[in-house]
């Protein structure tokens, strides 16, 4: 007790040296790290800054309706989804402001009107079946955050309402001119022959042509907007996994296997007597007893059986015991206990709905008599012509399975309404009727039904032991203490691990290599403390260890020359490769460019501006636009083409009559021109100051 209070009268003490202590930690990580960590901004958009606080609600809010719709989103993935919009938006209200565009109450009603979220609710409709801008308001005054619930959403309609404006200025703005009318009709119809010759690049051999580091930034300096890139890392990494040695494996058959034959377990003091599975009385008990997968009572299709026994279990008889045999990663032992007919059926449907059931038909109002009186028609058109079922589904049904030609697959009993599931379990292949349910009249077409068995299978998985543990954690910290010394490449050699190529990594990056959701990774390499050639291991659940050294760092900025060489180095190659072919293709005539060349003198008949193919060679627009532009008879200069090196001749060129007008293919174009308006978000990115700072906050 003297000891206890000596304790409490002196915490205090404790507490303040601790209190120092922590904040000497945290004075020292801001004078090393800057006060970047204390931004309460992820970001700005042309010098408007993002509220992280706001950023983070949003976040949070996609990953909760990803889960609801079913879905798996990492924060990152929810982050990335969450940054786009905003920037967006942003980027569009600037424009929004810049034009004048403003929207009243009847843009927002049509934006509501085309949202189907709202605008086949009955609670939204008026009596004439309308939606109601003012019902639709007094249900989000009278629910409980309905206040802010529907600003969010009117906000959302009045961005939506003012770039259905926007985009109608824009796409007004696409035009097609009579000159790029003539052009067409002339690209189309002029027409060139020519005989060539052409030397391939492949006549010159890859390690014949050198590209230095140099060369490529050289070139990537000529074209900085199209070789910009993000801030990257470039890491070194090898995997030891967790998986199960052979002693474990060897442990797990063992135990599977006793359970074939009858035996005795020293349980409580005392040996007890454990029965075979073949003769155990109480399956299920036996099954939970001895399997990490407890016992399942259902039958299962023959298709739903593991691939590699699929024949025997499903055709094991009764009492019957199969194998051990291996099913991913688990030993398993199974029992027939019995075989169903038709425990699956396969269907087709066609719905026909009315004003008021739950899915009401969107373009055809109908009430509950005109529907019926429809699906008995329909009924008595598939009866007559059963092989028509499909595609009087695909043309009559409200359900979305009509795009399927009504095909539904196959389920279970159960899984369906009971009206329909009684149907279709109660009827044999061919069957076709007509049920109601609370979704409207079926017109149902049984197409399928499949037998199932029912297994008791004791599944045991092959996993590591707690001394393999221990093994492989000694292992990876080893070769963590290692690598820091040591060549990387040689040390993976040396433990027999897999060698994988470095991976370059972005600061909003959360994938590393082919291992998904590492951002822990990602956000070690880009910290400040981590030097070059600094390595960590990182331990990954159902993974492994991941051990990582940085390798290299590169800036915001131009790519670096190894970022860019696999965009660029056979573009420098085949221009080196041009010059030492263009050397050789001199002489007196073009068969003589070609004997020397050791290629023979080809032709290309009739080719066109829009059709620029060569024969033998392919897709070649400077080519034919040279034979176009050349003097008919004269040997041109070597042209640098797709395929290799060039040299024409030129023998016709026929021009196209000239015409009055150029509607025809003025409207060849007009499509075309009118996709440009998707351009107008990426140009108006490439133009913004965009500032990401996510990297810090996730």
């Amino acid at each position: 007790m003297a000891v206890l209070s000596k304790i409490r009268k002196r915490s205090g003490l404790l507490l303040l040296a601790i209190g120092f202590a922590l904040l000497a930690f945290v004075v020292q990580d801001l004078f090393t790290k800057g006060f970047k960590s204390l931004s309460k901004d992820v970001g700005s958009i042309n010098g408007k800054d993002i509220s992280f606080e706001d950023f983070r609600m949003k976040v949070a809010n996609t990953e909760k309706n990803s889960q609801n719709q079913g879905q798996s989103m990492t924060s990152m993935q929810a982050s990335t989804q969450v940054w786009n919009q905003e920037v967006n938006v942003a980027l569009l209200n600037e424009q929004f402001e810049k034009l004048g565009i403003r929207v009243g109450e009847k843009h927002l009603l049509e934006v509501f009107k085309n949202d189907q979220r709202f605008a086949q609710n009955p609670m939204f409709l008026n009596a004439a079946k309308k939606f109601d801008l003012n019902k639709f308001k007094e249900y989000f005054k009278s629910v409980p955050e309905g206040a802010q619930m529907l600003k969010d959403e009117e906000k959302n309609a009045e961005i939506n309402a003012k770039y259905l404006i926007y985009n109608s200025l824009v796409k007004g703005a696409m035009f097609t001119t009579n000159a790029e009318g003539k052009f067409k009709y002339e690209s189309e119809t002029n027409k060139v022959s020519f005989d060539f010759a052409m030397v391939p690049f492949s006549s010159i051999k890859d390690s014949d042509v050198k590209i230095s580091d140099e060369e490529i930034l050289a070139y990537i300096k000529t074209k900085e907007k199209k070789y910009k890139s993000e801030a990257s890392r470039e890491l070194d990494y090898a995997l030891i996994e967790d998986k199960p040695s052979a002693q474990d494996e060897a442990e797990v058959k063992a135990k599977v296997n006793a359970l074939l034959t009858p035996h005795v377990e020293f349980k409580d003091g005392k040996n007890d007597t454990i029965p075979s599975f073949k003769s155990a009385t109480n399956v299920a008990d036996y099954v939970n007893a001895n399997s990490d997968i407890p016992f399942d009572s259902t039958y299962i299709p023959k298709q739903n059986l593991p691939a590699g026994n699929a024949d025997q279990l499903f055709n094991l008889p009764v009492g019957e015991i199969y194998g051990p045999y291996m099913k991913d990663n688990y030993y398993c032992l199974s029992k027939a206990l019995g075989r169903k007919a038709g425990a699956r059926v396969k269907a087709s449907h066609i719905l026909i709905s009315w004003e008021g059931t739950q899915v009401p038909n969107k373009k055809e109002k109908r009430t509950k008599e005109q529907a019926k009186a429809k699906a008995e028609g329909l009924l008595a058109q598939a009866k007559a012509n059963p092989g028509m079922f499909m595609m009087l589904a695909m043309s009559n049904s409200d359900d979305s399975s009509a795009n399927q030609g009504g095909d539904l697959g196959y389920f279970g009993p159960g899984q369906m309404v009971k009206p329909f599931n009684d149907f279709v379990f109660n009827n044999p292949i061919g069957t076709i009727g007509l049920v109601e349910t609370q979704f409207g009249y079926h017109i149902i077409q049984v197409t399928d039904k499949q037998d199932a068995v029912k297994l008791a299978t004791i599944a045991r998985k092959i996993e590591p032991s707690e001394a393999t543990n221990d093994q492989t954690y000694t292992k990876a910290t080893k070769f963590e203490m290692d690598a820091a010394n040591k060549d990387f490449a040689t040390l993976v050699k040396e433990n027999k691990l897999t060698a994988n190529p470095s991976v370059r990594v972005k600061a909003i990056d959360e994938s590393f290599g082919s291992i998904q959701n590492q951002r822990q990774i990602v956000k070690w390499a880009f910290d400040s403390d981590t030097k070059i050639g600094d390595v960590k291991r990182f331990e990954v659940v159902n993974v492994g260890h991941i051990i990582v050294k940085l390798k290299s760092k590169a800036d915001k900025g131009l790519m670096t020359a190894e970022e860019a060489r696999p965009q660029v180095e056979n573009i420098l190659k085949n221009k080196k490769r041009a010059e030492k072919i263009s050397a050789k293709m001199k002489g007196a005539s073009l068969a003589a460019i070609a004997a020397a060349n050791k290629v023979t003198v080809m032709n290309a008949v009739d080719l066109t501006i829009e059709a620029p193919n060569v024969p033998g060679s392919g897709f070649e627009p400077k080519v034919v636009g040279m034979a176009f532009s050349s003097k008919v008879g004269q040997i041109s200069k070597p042209i640098e083409g797709n395929a290799g090196v060039y040299v024409v001749v030129t023998k016709t060129v026929t021009k196209a009559p000239a015409i009055q007008k150029y509607d025809e293919y003025i409207n060849k174009i007009k499509p075309m021109v009118a996709n440009y308006a998707g351009r107008v978000l990426p140009a108006l990115k490439n133009d913004a100051d965009i500032e990401d700072n996510r990297a810090d906050f996730y």
